[in-house]
């Protein structure tokens, strides 16, 4: 079984242009043992929260009206105005093709998860982002968790303009 973490201690915002997806996020997290949860249903109001008061980790959808949850991303990742540009997220939504996902990583996503989802995923994305944290990467045209999973040693040739 993954770490143990103490939700009460976790602040979160949910995104959601659904008020019953919403409900449904926050009531998982109320169980899991959140207290701080907020919840947004557009792009906007979700920065506005932002800019009240930072969070521990947002859940949001891909798609929001009228803009959708990559704008958001694209917003915590790279705008002068957000707080905390390496704060976790995790982008629940039902489309989960490869270009969906390739989108949401290329834009600085934390964690992905398909909906329809089980408690108990939601609970190993959560674990991964609070006690696992991956490293961020600032590259021209990217600010965001390493995308790299695992960390294999590299024994090939080096292949960048500067090695020599």
């Amino acid at each position: 079984m993954p770490e143990k973490i103490d939700f009460s201690k976790v602040s979160f915002l949910v995104v959601d242009r659904s008020p019953l997806s919403g409900q449904l996020i926050r009531d998982i997290l109320h169980v899991l043992g959140a207290t701080a949860i907020r919840i947004a249903g557009s792009v906007e109001h979700a920065c506005k929260e932002l800019r009240r008061s930072p969070v521990d980790v947002i859940i949001t959808d891909y798609h929001l009206v009228p803009e959708n949850g990559l704008v958001l991303i694209d917003w915590v990742r790279n705008s002068p105005e957000s707080d905390d540009r390496m704060v976790p997220i995790i982008m629940l939504t039902a489309n989960s093709e490869e270009d969906y996902v390739v989108k949401a990583r290329d834009m600085g996503v934390t964690e992905f998860l398909a909906k329809p989802f089980h408690v108990e995923g939601l609970y190993r994305r959560l674990v991964a982002v609070i006690a696992r944290p991956r490293a961020f990467v600032s590259a021209e045209g990217y600010f965001g968790p390493d995308r790299r999973r695992r960390q294999v040693p590299y024994t090939g040739p080096d292949r960048r303009r500067t090695d020599s």
